[in-house]
């Protein structure tokens, strides 16, 4: 996947300000389920729910400057329109294995 980077218009309107804020959204939504998955795991004693907790807060912390970045390019001279593929292939992976975790602890949580 190349990146394609294109001359700014001068005037990009809102689209960093809108980027930056999904940007803080997504990364604010990922915290509260960090939050809540170490309280489950301190409430259950559960000690793979506080390595998923702590896996979703370097999450945010990813998404937090990922957005930042992306808020650069969007107000610099030249405009990116493609992502890395490394970050792509990072929120892939992540996302695949939070979710495999989140599935395997209600599956584990169910059979007991």
């Amino acid at each position: 996947m190349t990146a394609y980077r294109i001359p700014a218009t001068g005037d990009p309107g809102l689209q960093p300000e809108r980027t930056s804020l999904a940007w803080v959204r997504t990364s604010l939504a990922i915290a509260v389920n960090a939050l809540l998955a170490l309280r489950a795991g301190f409430v259950a004693g559960e000690p793979a729910l506080l390595a998923v907790g702590a896996l979703l807060f370097a999450a945010a912390g990813a998404a937090v400057a990922v957005g930042a970045v992306r808020r650069r390019q969007l107000m610099g001279e030249t405009l990116t329109i493609t992502p890395p593929r490394g970050v792509l292939v990072g929120v892939a992976v992540t996302t695949l294995v939070a979710s495999a975790v989140g599935v395997a602890s209600i599956l584990v949580e169910g059979g007991r």
